[in-house]
């Protein structure tokens, strides 16, 4: 099993999540590629079971960065389909578009046909900080990692 966070970070606040999402990845025996977003090719996409975005908050959406490689992974629409997907961001404030930015995210995943996972207890769509992320924040991020590698593991059973 295989699974690609990548990220885009330019204070170094969203690369500090994705390294703890990749952490409990891991913690779980999953394969885990960490990748910055400039670094992903768009063919890449379809070598793993599971991908995860993360991207900072600008203006209520994500960065263009994460933005530009969502649009062309058209190239593969249908193709994704089945997969499991994660979505997380910082924000510089409350009520500065986290949650938009999240969802951004996760709709474009799920017009791909891919599974997403909410979380009922708290931070329902995927981990968010406000600046820096903080040690609740690190943990939420642990969490949300071993939780997509045990859905990723039930989906594809490997």
């Amino acid at each position: 099993m295989k699974i690609l966070i990548s990220y885009y970070s330019r204070t170094g606040n969203t690369k500090k999540m994705a390294e703890a999402i990749a952490r409990g990845v891991r913690d779980e025996g999953a394969t885990c590629d960490l990748k910055e977003i400039t670094d992903v090719e768009i063919d890449q996409l379809l070598e793993y079971e599971a991908l995860i975005f993360g991207a900072p908050t600008y203006y209520g959406s994500m960065a263009a960065e994460m933005k530009k490689l969502l649009d062309d992974s058209v190239k593969h629409h249908g193709k994704l389909a089945g997969r499991v997907g994660g979505a997380f961001t910082s924000s510089g404030m409350i009520g500065g578009g986290g949650e938009t930015t999240i969802l951004s995210i996760l709709e474009a995943l799920m017009i791909h046909g891919m599974i997403v996972i909410g979380d009922a207890t708290i931070q329902h769509y995927g981990p968010l900080a406000i600046g820096e992320p903080d040690a609740k924040v690190h943990k939420m991020c642990i969490e949300y990692g071993q939780k997509i590698a045990r859905l990723t593991k039930k989906v594809f059973g490997n």
